[in-house]
C-alpha cells in the first residue's frame, strides 16, 4: 500500500516496536521507515527499539535518533536475554492502545501496516503471513516442520506462526501472560490468545531477503530451547525463566 496516498482512516495512537540484536547496519533505516509509517497512519505514535544486549552500535544509533525525534525511544537490556524477552519488554513498555511489532532486519515493508490496521474491525489481533518467504532452504524446512508440530500438539491453525508482522489491541494483550524468553514466544502468544477466545485475523505480507547481518533464530540452542518450551506448555509447566 502506498503511504503517500491519503489514508482512509487514521488510528488514534500506535506503538511500533522492534526487538533488535546486533542490527547496527540496518537499524537507522528501520527506525526512519517506522517514523514515516507512524506519521502517515496515526494521530499519535511512538517507535520503540528494544535492544537485547547488542554487542555492536545498535543502541548508540537509536539513542542518536531519539535525541532528535521525540517519537523514537530506546529500551535496553543489559545483556542478551533472548527474542521472547525483547518482545515482552516491548509489550510491557508500549504506551499506546494499538501495538505493532516487526523485526529490525528490514525483511518486511512497513508500508503494508495499513492493511493490518484496516482488518482491526474483524478481530483485535491481526497477524501477517509471508506470501513468499525469502529465507535459505534449511530455514524454510525448519519453519514448515515447526508449524506442523505446533498445529499437531496445540491445534493452532495459523498460516505462519513466526511471521514478525503482528498488530494487537492492548485489551487483547492484557488477556494473556507471556513467559517465554526465546523463539517460542510467537507460538505461546497465539496459543494463549486462542485459548482466551481472542479473535485473530490474518493478512498476507511480502517478505524480502536480508541485506545486512545474519539470522539468529535457527541455531541448535534456539531449537532445543523451543522444543523444551513446547513440552512445558503442553504439560502445563511454567515457562518463566526459560
Amino acid at each position: 500500500m502506498d503511504l503517500t496516498a491519503e489514508p482512509s482512516a487514521r488510528v488514534v495512537a500506535l506503538t511500533i516496536f522492534f526487538p533488535a540484536f546486533n542490527e547496527e547496519a540496518i537499524i537507522e533505516q528501520t527506525v526512519r521507515s517506522a517514523v514515516r509509517t507512524g506519521a502517515a497512519v496515526a494521530n499519535d505514535y511512538e517507535v520503540v527499539v528494544v535492544d537485547d544486549g547488542s554487542r555492536d552500535g545498535t543502541a548508540g544509533v537509536v539513542e542518536r535518533l531519539a535525541a532528535s525525534d521525540p517519537h523514537v525511544r530506546l529500551e535496553k537490556h543489559d545483556r542478551n536475554r533472548g527474542y521472547g524477552a525483547a518482545l515482552r519488554t516491548g509489550f510491557a513498555t508500549a504506551r499506546n492502545d494499538l501495538v505493532f511489532f516487526s523485526d529490525a532486519d528490514g525483511q518486511f515493508d512497513l508500508n503494508e501496516l495499513p492493511a493490518l490496521l484496516a482488518a482491526l474491525p474483524e478481530a483485535p489481533v491481526v497477524v501477517g503471513y509471508r506470501i513468499k518467504r525469502n529465507d535459505p532452504p534449511h530455514r524454510l524446512f525448519i519453519a514448515k516442520t515447526y508449524n506442523l508440530i505446533i498445529r499437531a500438539v496445540f491445534g493452532l491453525r495459523v498460516r505462519d506462526i513466526d511471521c514478525a508482522f503482528k498488530l494487537f489491541r492492548r485489551d487483547a494483550l492484557s488477556k494473556v501472560s507471556l513467559e517465554s524468553n526465546g523463539a517460542f514466544i510467537s507460538s505461546e502468544m497465539l496459543i494463549k490468545l486462542r485459548r482466551a477466545g481472542v479473535g485473530i485475523s490474518e493478512r498476507g505480507v511480502h517478505h524480502y531477503p536480508r541485506t545486512t547481518g545474519y539470522s539468529k533464530g535457527a541455531g541448535l540452542a534456539v531449537i532445543l530451547k523451543t522444543i523444551r518450551d513446547i513440552i512445558r506448555l503442553r504439560l502445563g509447566i511454567p515457562l518463566q525463566g526459560s
